[in-house]
């Protein structure tokens, strides 16, 4: 583990300098392995985890191999928000989708650091109200959209997250994640390969084409940053 630094978390980077020191005085800066359990459902949170340059899928599991991602989280935002809600019982599953670093804080450390923070305060609860409609549009976009655009939503948001145009990923990882069949998933990954927006191998993606992912993809892309910009970014 390394010694925090100010970071590329968009959240600990807003706050004032005396909140930032506050924080960080408490935080470890930590590697997070592709595919890493952070924690299952149900089980009591010891940790909530502000990514830098990893991302994390929160997952819905209600079979032993049937699961949906609920809600993606990079540098953009937190994996806890139970803890902040009074309640140390995890709601979902948590693995890493991308590898990379992460600030983690101690569940009691978090509470008090919170205390004394009122600016993270105020943005946590922001960032909350975020969430929940943002787990709100993956409901309706699972219902009412295709599986290619859908795809393509969800590369472009992982692309945001990764901040590269290469990043890892297996078809059942994918299956997972947009609770699709792998024949569905193969089918719609074909097609955005044969209009060269994507190329895949060897369970590395390449993004080739983002205008073009953008055209294919839902409007459900558009409106999650609508949502971040416009709640995250009041005065």
């Amino acid at each position: 583990m390394n010694t925090p630094q100010i970071n590329g978390n968009r959240l600990i980077s807003a706050l004032p300098a005396s909140e930032q020191r506050r924080f960080l005085s408490r935080a470890q800066s930590i590697s997070l392995s592709f595919e890493q359990v952070l924690h299952a459902h149900d089980e009591a949170v010891e940790f909530v985890y502000f990514p830098t340059t990893a991302f994390i899928s929160e997952l819905v599991l209600t079979e032993p191999l049937e699961c949906i991602e609920v809600r993606l989280v990079g540098h953009e935002g937190m994996l806890g928000l139970n803890v902040l809600l009074g309640d140390k019982r995890a709601p979902f599953h948590a693995v890493v989708q991308g590898s990379g670093e992460a600030l983690r804080v101690g569940r009691k450390d978090f509470l008090r650091v919170l205390k004394q923070a009122p600016k993270l305060d105020s943005l946590l609860q922001r960032y909350t109200f975020v969430v929940l409609k943002q787990i709100a549009q993956n409901v309706a976009c699972t219902q009412f959209h295709k599986i290619e655009a859908r795809l393509a939503r969800w590369l472009l948001m992982t692309q945001d997250r990764a901040e590269s145009e290469h990043f890892s990923m297996t078809q059942e990882f994918l299956s997972h994640m947009l609770g699709a069949s792998r024949v569905g998933i193969t089918h719609a990954a074909s097609l955005l390969k044969n209009q060269k927006l994507i190329h895949y191998v060897r369970g590395q993606m390449h993004i080739l084409d983002r205008k073009g992912l953008q055209l294919i993809s839902c409007s459900c892309y558009d409106a999650d940053l609508q949502n971040y910009q416009v709640h995250m970014h009041k005065s």
